[in-house]
């Protein structure tokens, strides 16, 4: 099974990241919490003390057209949030 990792980075992650040490990535749907902490860990090399998941459902959007109203969704993802061990960061600018 291949598993997507993409990091979010908003502005009330950044919050959540600086105050208490939690980082939020974008995750496959079908990933579970072993699967992400082992990414993570294999990934970045800090030492991953929770995961925690969450389900982002999809939006409904609709748009006018010159051929009428358009109707559809977004697409359903999973949201992890990783909590690292103390006096451990993960620094996402390091390979820009």
């Amino acid at each position: 099974m291949d598993i997507t990792l993409k990091p979010v980075i908003t502005e009330k992650a950044t919050k959540i990241q600086e105050k208490l040490g939690v980082y939020t990535f974008r995750v496959s749907p079908d990933a579970d919490k072993s699967q992400i902490r082992h990414l993570v860990e294999t990934l970045y090399g800090v030492k991953v003390v929770r995961v925690n998941t969450a389900v982002v459902r999809g939006k409904n959007k609709s748009r006018w057209t010159k051929s009428g109203l358009l109707r559809g969704n977004t697409a359903k993802w999973k949201k992890a949030f990783v909590t690292v061990a103390e006096g451990q960061n993960i620094d996402f600018y390091s390979n820009i």
